[in-house]
This record gives C-alpha cells, structure tokens and sequence, in this order.
C-alpha cells in the first residue's frame, strides 16, 4: 500500500509539473532587416544602404551571436561591412531589450576604381522593441562605432534600424 502511495503522490507532483511548463519556445532565430547610414568621425561624406542580420541565442540571458552584412554606398564609394557580434542581452520589460556588445568586421570597399580589403573591430548596442510580449514581430534601433585596422585607421559611427522578424 505504501508503494502505491509513493507512487501515487509521485506521479501527481511530475504530472502538475508539466502541465505547469510554458509551451511557449524562444525563436530558433531573429531576423533584422532594415536601413544603415555611416559617418566618417574624421571627416568624408555620410554613407546610406539596407541592414541584414540573423541572431541566434546560444547562452539564454548571457549571449547573442549577430551576422549581418550592410551594403553602404556614397557619391565615391561602396562599401560593404560584413560582421560577427557577440552581445549580453539584458530585459527591459516583457517587450523590450537591451544588447551590448561587438566583434569582427570585414569591409571590402571600392574607391575610385580601386578595391580594398580590411579588418575592423564593430560595438554596438541594440534596442530591440516587440510589438507583443511574445517576440514575433518588431522594431529594432542599433547605434555602432567601427575602428577600422586597415591603412588609414578609420573611425565611424553608424546607425541601422529596422523590422525584426523571429524564426519560430
């Protein structure tokens, strides 16, 4: 009789512990699209273009890993930043969050007929605000400054925005 009691009062804790799991999931990956400008810190004109990333979630609540590439043109030049970012999410509320953090970016750049290649380090933060707490659609803010190995050590700060897309 007491196995059965056992076994009972088990079954019915892991039983209302399931039932009280959230059957919600966090989205596999969050697509950013949306628009990007630059400005050379040192001087030269501002440079606009479209904004693609895909963010996954490796660590909950410790990391995000960004890729994203950003065409940016100007009178003289096209750009294109392609970079790898590694941010710390914080939660500001049940529809907004906060990331910080940066890493590697590879600009190949055309000039006056002239290609280049460099390495650059990015920082960045990220605003992004959901439209529901569920994280299906919404709008994102990211400020970046850029430093820039190559020849003339440029320096930039940008902007990009955009819609946010989850991937369930």
């Amino acid at each position: 009789m007491s196995k059965k009691l056992v076994f009972a009062a088990w079954f019915a804790l892991f039983f209302g512990v399931a039932f009280a799991q959230s059957t919600e999931k966090d989205p596999v990956a969050i697509v950013e699209i949306g628009g990007a400008t630059s400005w050379n810190i040192h001087g030269g004109a501002a440079s606009f273009g479209p904004d693609f990333a895909v963010e996954v979630t490796p660590i909950e609540n410790w990391l995000e890993i960004e890729a994203g590439t950003t065409p940016l043109f100007s009178r003289s030049s096209t750009e294109w930043d392609t970079d790898l970012l590694f941010k710390k999410p914080w939660t500001l509320s049940k529809t907004a969050e906060f990331m910080f953090g940066g890493g590697p970016e590879w600009a190949n750049t055309r000039q006056n007929g002239t290609t280049t290649n460099s390495i650059a380090a990015e920082v960045a933060g990220d605003f992004m605000f959901w439209s529901t707490g569920k994280q299906k659609f919404g709008w994102y803010l990211e400020p970046t400054y850029d430093y820039d190995f190559g020849r003339d050590h440029e320096e930039s700060i940008g902007m990009s925005g955009g819609l946010l897309i989850a991937i369930p």
